[in-house]
């Protein structure tokens, strides 16, 4: 029986914060635009330079770029060395604490 119980009890601790994602990044606003390159775009190598526009909102300084999920540390434009294959390249715009924000754009390119 006290198994039962507490069972019950971790659900209904659980259930509580349904519907609220206490992790969701902070809307300020901004809004990321990848420009180039286009979705779906056939890349000859493995390098490309992105081009974008960003919209700062009350919080945005800048925008981190990832690549399969991975982010790009001192990325300055220019992403360097895909390997061949289908790559989701993702801007997401960050505050000046580097925090990401909730703005965020991205394509599928395919590398040769």
């Amino acid at each position: 029986m006290r198994r039962v119980g507490a069972v019950l009890a971790a659900v209904g601790l659980l259930t509580l914060g349904v519907g609220v994602n206490v992790w969701a990044a902070a809307d300020d606003g901004s809004q990321v635009k990848i420009i180039s390159p286009a979705e779906g775009a056939v890349l000859k190598g493995g390098d490309v330079e992105i081009k974008y526009e960003l919209t700062k909102g009350s919080k945005a300084t800048h925008v981190h770029c990832f690549v399969d999920g991975e982010y790009q540390k001192g990325w300055k434009g220019m992403v360097k060395g895909m390997p061949p294959g289908t790559r989701e390249i993702k801007l997401v715009a960050a505050d000046k604490d580097h925090e990401t924000l909730a703005a965020e754009s991205s394509i599928k390119v395919e590398v040769q």
